[in-house]
This record gives structure tokens, sequence and C-alpha cells, in this order.
């Protein structure tokens, strides 16, 4: 179980960490490829900023979680998560965006299997 757990965690902080350093290095197709268009000015430099730091940010504190074995590593990410998939039901509820149920689907899954590797993966007592 303690395996299929690290795999869980494994494979989507490698993918967050590309994903994060797509952002520095590709930034057009990174936006590209979560539904975006790269935008110009102040709001390029946040968009850079802001989703690659999420993205490097929550890819690096699993490794690290699955590295050292403290539950804080996995919470931190599976927080990030679950804000970001409750954020996208308010966009779509309040402020007229599209409903990204496959993000949102993914989001919640991960940040439970973050959750249970918490219990699973953690070495904390």
């Amino acid at each position: 179980m303690k395996i299929l757990f690290r795999v869980l965690v494994a494979i989507p902080a490698i993918l967050f960490v590309v994903m994060g350093l797509r952002w520095a290095v590709a930034p057009e197709g990174a936006a590209t490829s979560l539904g975006m268009t790269l935008m110009t000015g102040v709001g390029r430099s946040s968009q850079i900023g802001d989703v690659g730091s999420f993205f490097l940010a929550m890819g690096i504190m699993m490794l690290i979680g699955l590295v050292t074995g403290r539950r804080s590593w996995f919470q931190a990410p599976a927080l990030m998560l679950a804000l970001a998939a409750t954020l996208r039901v308010l966009a779509w509820l309040v402020h007229d965006a599209a409903l990204a149920l496959d993000m949102i689907i993914v989001e919640v899954a991960l940040a439970s299997v973050l959750m249970m590797a918490c219990s699973k993966l953690s070495l904390d007592k």
C-alpha cells in the first residue's frame, strides 16, 4: 500500500514540477495546456510568477514529503488543490466562468490522495 501511495504522489509531483518549469521557459505552451491565453505586461508577469510558483511549490512540497515522511509537506499542497477546486466552483457560480469539471475532479482527487498519504506515508507520530 505504501508503494501505491508513493507512486500516486510521485507522478503528479513530477508533473507539477515540469509544469512549473514550463511556465518559466515556455509560458505560452504552459498557458495553452491549461486553456489560458498568455497575458501581456504586468498581467503576464503575474500569470507566469503566480501560476508557475503554484505548480513548482506543490510539486516540490510533495517530493519533500516523499523524502522526509513529514505529513505537513502533504497537507500544504492538498490545501492548495482543495482551494483551487473551490475557487473554480466559485468562479463558475459567481463570475460566469466555464465549469472546469475535469480540472476540479483531478484537484479534489489528488487533494484526497495527499490527505490519505498523510497517514499512509507519514513518519510523524
